[in-house]
């Protein structure tokens, strides 16, 4: 069976340069072994990276050891519900790919605060 995104419908690529996902393949995909749950697809913005790397985790700083160039503001990636989550309440959340964006995300993050930082907001009906 597909992923599902959070609208329900099949999950969409998030990215592929640079590659995301906790298995890089592109998609915010998750499993057992993904204990960080990485299932939101974001759109990076500095004030996003700044945030993080205060928090210890600096997603800019490439690391070529391990295939990781740095984000750059604008970049897409899967980043973990959690810190996303964190980062939305401390008012420093990145956009939100919704259709890229696994439904487990919702575990953790509730469905308005992704709608709220939404990039590609669902058509009014």
């Amino acid at each position: 069976m597909p992923a599902k995104n959070v609208l329900g419908s099949p999950l969409e690529d998030c990215s592929l340069a640079p590659l995301t996902g906790f298995y890089r393949d592109g998609c915010c995909n998750t499993g057992p072994e993904d204990r960080g749950s990485h299932t939101v697809c974001t759109q990076v913005t500095p004030e996003f990276l700044a945030f993080s790397a205060a928090r210890g985790n600096d997603l800019s700083t490439p690391m070529p050891d391990f295939g990781f160039p740095g984000l750059q503001p604008g970049d897409r990636w899967c980043l973990c519900a959690s810190r996303f989550l964190e980062a939305h309440l401390a008012g420093m959340s990145p956009g939100v790919v919704l259709a890229a964006t696994h439904e487990a995300a919702l575990q953790i993050v509730p469905f308005e605060a992704l709608l709220e930082k939404a990039i590609d907001p669902p058509a009014a009906n």
